[in-house]
């Protein structure tokens, strides 16, 4: 069962939920961002420079939260977003490696 927050365990962890959430061309760009960064590394939700709105920006957070593929945090009066590395890393051996070898498309412009 998910925790309070909405992160479910490691066994919670399908890989048909992490591929749905990672077939959005920018909640992979989330993702691939996270992967590039320091392991450990928390990031502002705004900082990812998504350009969609902000409940649009929530929704995109949850189903990446709820897959399994972050963690979220709240820090003051915001939310913080970390890769769930280890757990990715034993339940889908491979799968952020692939991800860091294959940065997404460039987004286009509107």
């Amino acid at each position: 069962m998910p925790d309070a927050e909405g992160h479910p365990s490691l066994e919670e962890m399908h890989l048909r939920s992490v591929m749905n959430a990672l077939s959005d061309p920018l909640r992979y760009e989330v993702v691939s961002e996270l992967v590039r960064g320091p392991e450990g590394s928390e990031r502002h939700c705004s900082s990812f420079g998504l350009p969609v709105s902000k409940s649009t920006r929530s929704h995109h957070f949850r189903i990446l939260r709820e897959a399994g593929l972050i963690r979220q945090v709240d820090r003051g009066n915001s939310r913080m977003a970390q890769l769930r590395r280890a757990d990715l890393d034993t339940r889908f051996p491979g799968l952020l490696a692939l991800v860091r070898e294959n940065p997404p498309e460039p987004r286009r412009a509107p």
